[in-house]
Formats: C-alpha cells, sequence, structure tokens
C-alpha cells in the first residue's frame, strides 16, 4: 500500500478550493453575503444531488463532471459557516483580506476536526467508496434542512456548523481519491 500523507493531500485540494474561491471573491465581492443559511444549504444539495445522478448515469450533459461540484460544496461549506458567524449588520461587502482569513480558519478549524475523528475511526475514508461519501454529504444535507426547519434547535445532536465541516471534510476526501491535486 502506498504511504499516505492526509495532511498534504487535504492542503493540496484545499489549495485547488481556495484558489478558485478567492478568484470568484475578486470576480463578485461577497454577494454570498445575502443568501440565508437555509439558500446555501440548498445550493450544496443541488450540487450533491447532481454529484448522485452523475454517479448513476454516468453521462454529464453540460461537460461538467463531479469534480467542479465537490469543489463547489466545499467553498459553499465555507461561506456557510463564515454566514453563521456574521449578522445583517455585517456589510454585505466583505474586504478581501477579511474574507480570506476567515476562509482560512474555517478551513483550518475543519482540518482539526477531520484530524480528530481519523485518529478515532483510522481512516476509514479510504476505504470508502466515492459514492458513499456523496450519500454521507446528502444525509447531512438533510440533518441540516431539518435543524434550519426547527430553527437551529437540536435536542441531542451536533449543530449545524459541524455538519458543514463534515461536509466539507467528505468532498476533500473524495477529491483525495478522485486525485485532485
Amino acid at each position: 500500500m502506498a504511504q499516505t500523507n492526509t495532511a498534504t493531500e487535504f492542503d493540496d485540494v484545499i489549495a485547488v478550493c481556495r484558489s478558485l474561491f478567492l478568484k470568484k471573491t475578486k470576480d463578485y465581492g461577497t454577494a454570498w453575503r445575502i443568501l440565508r443559511p437555509s439558500s446555501i444549504t440548498d445550493q450544496i444539495f443541488i450540487k450533491a444531488q447532481r454529484i448522485r445522478t452523475l454517479e448513476e448515469k454516468k453521462v454529464s450533459m453540460v461537460g461538467e463532471g463531479i469534480t467542479s461540484e465537490y469543489i463547489g460544496i466545499i467553498n459553499y461549506c465555507v461561506i456557510a459557516m463564515m454566514q453563521l458567524e456574521l449578522t445583517e449588520n455585517d456589510p454585505i461587502e466583505l474586504p478581501f483580506d477579511v474574507v480570506q482569513s476567515v476562509f482560512d480558519a474555517k478551513v483550518s478549524e475543519t482540518k482539526d476536526l477531520m484530524f480528530a475523528k481519523n485518529h478515532d475511526y483510522g481512516e476509514a475514508w479510504r476505504d470508502m467508496r466515492i459514492s458513499s461519501l456523496t450519500d454521507l454529504i446528502l444525509m447531512k444535507i438533510f440533518r441540516v434542512k431539518q435543524i434550519e426547519d426547527n430553527d437551529g434547535q437540536t435536542l441531542a445532536s451536533e449543530g449545524v456548523s459541524a455538519n458543514y465541516q463534515d461536509m466539507l471534510n467528505y468532498s476533500v476526501f473524495a477529491l483525495i481519491k478522485l486525485g485532485v491535486k
């Protein structure tokens, strides 16, 4: 079995996502600030559902494969985590350097969570099918939708942000398995 370096693989995938995110921030600013949390969740759902459809049908009619959709899920998860901490009193247009810094902070927190879980689960994701990672993302989306429908209240489960972190990590795992660098 080949030697793996999860930290480097994680960083390589995030570098691709971060680059695209920051380029889009230069192009569009932080127009995503107008989105309510439920709209961000729905955007992630659309991307995950498209991945599942492509996995099942094995043909893309618009020419883009699943890689770009996983990248989109990662970036929307970061947006969601940012939005959860911002208020309606914060400006719609955030300074580029602030967006860059907060993106890095959210990814760093999520990477720390991934390493904690990898320790406990023994990197089981490496033996999983990519389609199972897709299904886990979809399950997390439905959990988030339910929490949102309950006005963010939970009785015995982790909150919305932890679910976004899991979706981000599952997407990173999928991209690692797809060989994205």
